[in-house]
């Protein structure tokens, strides 16, 4: 190459590197079980917030005359409230500013004062009421919270089923538990006897002796507050020990690995709740199937699309406000709403949705099958 050609090829070089240099990267950083018992919950979550990065970038978006570039860090939490911490101060150090997650709400309570400390905006789908009554800024609930789930839950139990008596057993998380006062509160209230509370963990796998003494006070149903690992066996254990009660949970039984792990002891005997509307009748939901299942070769799971919604309404409210400033997208995502996938987010002054539907599922084929939503 002669020296000319090497001028030119190095000037265009550089035009090439200004070029970039006008980009603004936008770190989003997304915290979940991406490994242990809960790992598919974590790694369909992680994926939302991968296809809504990855359609960003496609566009892509400009924002007070730069280009945004975002980019995803995604770290394992492991679903433990320690890991969850040292995983929020690692996106801190790393200048994130905006974080989807964490999943669990045992992980929620602990790492969200580390996310306000530095400033951060966050979308969680952990649905423990006290994550929001905490007075942190920009921390919001982009699901259905735990009051709503297992209240919602009692009372098709009461009014739709109409069955009389129940029980209840929690993993003793903060989600399981939780969600699993919530059901009672509202059991009770609709006028359903609840004959018994049982505990247990989520790491348990042997549910004989808590099962075999609610046997005995012949109840309709349990409520199950905990997850599919635990789940799924707790199904296959009833059905072992002669137990015809339906079992009922909240959300994080609504998912495939439920009927995957559970075989045929999860069928219409499982009921379960989900927050929103019912994600192929949302205008948005089809094609937002379509194209996370091309992408992943996966159908979504319980909250993708949430993940994903989160990620475009940062976004969004980066385009209104002209700005990557937390602070500025935080009071806009505060103010006003967003349309996405799964509906409309709109937040209280605590940060909870003003409205978020619910919907029931049973399982058919190994698979939630959804009856109703409201």
């Amino acid at each position: 190459m002669n020296l000319k050609h090497t001028v030119g090829a190095i000037a265009l070089l550089g035009m090439a590197a200004g070029a970039g240099a006008q980009d603004m990267l936008v770190k989003i950083g997304h915290t979940g079980p991406l490994s242990g018992p809960q790992a598919f919950s974590g790694k369909d979550n992680e994926n939302g917030a991968r296809l809504a990065v990855e359609e960003l970038n496609a566009k892509p978006i400009t924002v007070a005359g730069k280009k945004l570039k975002f980019e995803l860090l995604s770290e394992d939490d492991q679903g433990d409230p320690k890991a969850g911490v040292t995983v929020a101060q690692k996106l801190a150090d790393n200048g994130v500013k905006f974080v989807v997650g964490p999943y669990n709400s045992g992980v929620a309570m602990p790492a969200s004062r580390v996310y306000s400390d530095a400033g951060m905006v966050v979308s969680t789908v952990a649905t423990n009421p006290k994550i929001t009554q905490q007075g942190y800024k920009n921390l919001f609930r982009v699901n259905a919270s735990d009051t709503q789930l297992g209240a919602k839950m009692a009372l098709y139990t009461a009014n739709e089923l109409k069955l009389k008596t129940v029980a209840v057993i929690d993993d003793r998380t903060a989600f399981g538990q939780g969600l699993a006062e919530e059901f009672k509160k509202q059991a009770r209230q609709s006028g359903l006897a609840v004959a018994g509370h049982e505990f247990t963990t989520d790491k348990s796998f042997d549910f004989t002796s808590i099962l075999t003494k609610l046997k005995t006070k012949k109840v309709d149903a349990i409520f199950f507050g905990g997850y599919a690992p635990q789940g799924a066996p707790m199904a296959r254990q009833m059905k072992q020990l002669g137990i015809n009660a339906k079992l009922l949970g909240g959300d994080t039984i609504c998912t495939p690995e439920m009927g995957k792990l559970g075989g045929p002891a999860v069928g219409d005997n499982v009921l379960c709740v989900q927050g929103g509307a019912l994600l192929e009748k949302a205008a948005a939901g089809p094609a937002f199937k379509a194209k996370f299942k091309k992408r992943f070769n996966a159908d979504p799971d319980v909250y993708a699309a949430a993940y994903y919604d989160a990620v475009q309404m940062y976004a969004a409210s980066m385009q209104k406000t002209s700005s990557v400033d937390p602070a500025k997208v935080g009071a806009d995502i505060s103010a006003n709403s967003y349309k996405g996938v799964t509906g409309t987010y709109a937040f209280d002054g605590k940060g909870d949705m003003k409205q978020s539907p619910v919907t029931i599922y049973t399982f058919k084929n190994g698979q939630p099958a959804a009856i109703a939503s409201f």
